[in-house]
């Protein structure tokens, strides 16, 4: 299965520390955030990863070149302006082919184990989603869980870990180049039936912010 990082985001509330570099290359624990992304997908068995950029991305490739060094091959998806979620995604599709891929945001940072996602999507799933406890600014969160099934709205929310698993078909109507936000393809999947999901009980942390950055850095020492 090939794995996709979502690096192209402007990265506005890391700002200024964002102004000269992308921000999946600003560093906690000693490393690029990315880079803890590349090793953990590496080390499950990821070989094949592709990178969307916008913002800075040639800093991106110039730091990461083609993956050797990791372990991995990288093949990059220049984005120019930033397409959202749904758009990069569908952007890339010519390089993520044509079976399931794992999709993980650049600016998130969790313990979560990659191997379970290796065995792609069982029948008509469309998509699979990992969620998470809701953080302090996200505290409605964002979907629920009804056994192993994704839904809108449920007892219990969760906050979307920004990792999940997709058929190429779920972007099928998104033009190459077109900006597309990614939770309306996913509402309008769950109607049908076709997300599944699971909870991630483990660490998980959105790198939103100076502050965030900071302590997860201070964390990480």
């Amino acid at each position: 299965m090939k794995a996709m990082i979502l690096a192209a985001g402007r990265g506005e509330r890391m700002r200024p520390l964002t102004d000269h570099t992308p921000k999946p290359l600003l560093e906690v624990g000693g490393k690029p955030l990315i880079v803890w992304h590349i090793e953990r997908l590496a080390a499950a068995g990821f070989r094949e990863l592709v990178i969307n950029h916008a913002h800075l991305g040639e800093r991106i490739e110039e730091a990461l070149g083609n993956g050797s060094r990791f372990g991995v091959s990288i093949e990059y998806s220049s984005e120019g302006e930033a397409l959202e979620t749904a758009g990069g995604i569908a952007n890339a599709l010519y390089l993520l082919g044509e079976a399931p891929f794992l999709v993980v945001n650049g600016d998130i940072f969790t313990n979560y184990d990659f191997t379970r996602l290796g065995h792609g999507l069982d029948g008509g799933l469309m998509a699979w989603l990992v969620l998470v406890d809701n953080p302090e600014h996200n505290g409605k969160g964002d979907f629920a869980l009804q056994g192993d099934r994704v839904v809108e709205q449920g007892r219990e929310m969760h906050t979307f870990s920004g990792i999940g698993v997709y058929r190429p078909e779920l972007f099928a109507a998104i033009a190459p180049g077109s900006k597309a936000r990614l939770a309306p393809l996913l509402r309008e999947a769950m109607r049908s039936g076709k997300v599944g999901g699971e909870y991630h009980a483990g660490f998980w942390t959105d790198v939103g912010t100076p502050q965030r950055l900071a302590e997860l850095d201070a964390t990480l020492k």
